[in-house]
């Protein structure tokens, strides 16, 4: 998956998280998530140094201590409208699967550079099309998409996300 974008819903002004598929259909995989995770997304796409570790950073920190490396994330599941991830870790030849937020999971691995997955079965179910623009590059965010992300806002309900 490709970190696509931390963008802001203008109409519930909450933060959402844009994954895509790097092979297939190219679907996107959106998931809102909280203004403190959005702003650590953020600060570690652009490099923003902080004077002092913020929590995400830490984790990166301790793990970096303990010769344990995120190996990858993997966002599983969507249960009750949550979704739900895995961090993947390994030290040496121990591995360990540890429970996490997806919008956690996505800022440890944007610090340490771990690949993003998302589970086919969720993928199949929770992905959308959406024409995002193909320059990574690029900062602005194409008035279509933001027309289509919009319609798939208007058009989703609750019941959409029950298992």
């Amino acid at each position: 998956m490709l970190l696509r974008a931390v963008r802001v819903d203008l109409q519930t002004n909450t933060p959402v998280l844009l994954l895509q598929e790097t092979d297939g259909a190219g679907r996107t995989l959106p998931i809102f998530i909280g203004n403190p995770e959005a702003t650590a997304i953020a600060y570690a796409l652009q490099g923003v140094d902080m004077p002092r570790p913020l929590t995400h950073d830490l984790l990166k920190d301790v793990l970096t201590t303990l010769a344990v490396r995120l190996e990858q994330v993997v966002i599983t599941e969507l249960r009750s409208s949550t979704y739900y991830a895995e961090l993947h870790l390994r030290r040496g030849e121990e591995r360990t699967i540890v429970s996490s937020r997806p919008s956690d999971a996505v800022a440890v691995a944007v610090r340490t550079e771990a690949p993003i997955f998302v589970a086919d079965e969720l993928m199949e179910a929770e992905g959308i099309i959406l024409a995002l623009d193909t320059d990574e590059e690029s900062e602005d965010i194409p008035e279509e998409l933001v027309g289509e992300f919009r319609q798939f806002l208007d058009s989703v309900r609750p019941e959409d996300f029950d298992g």
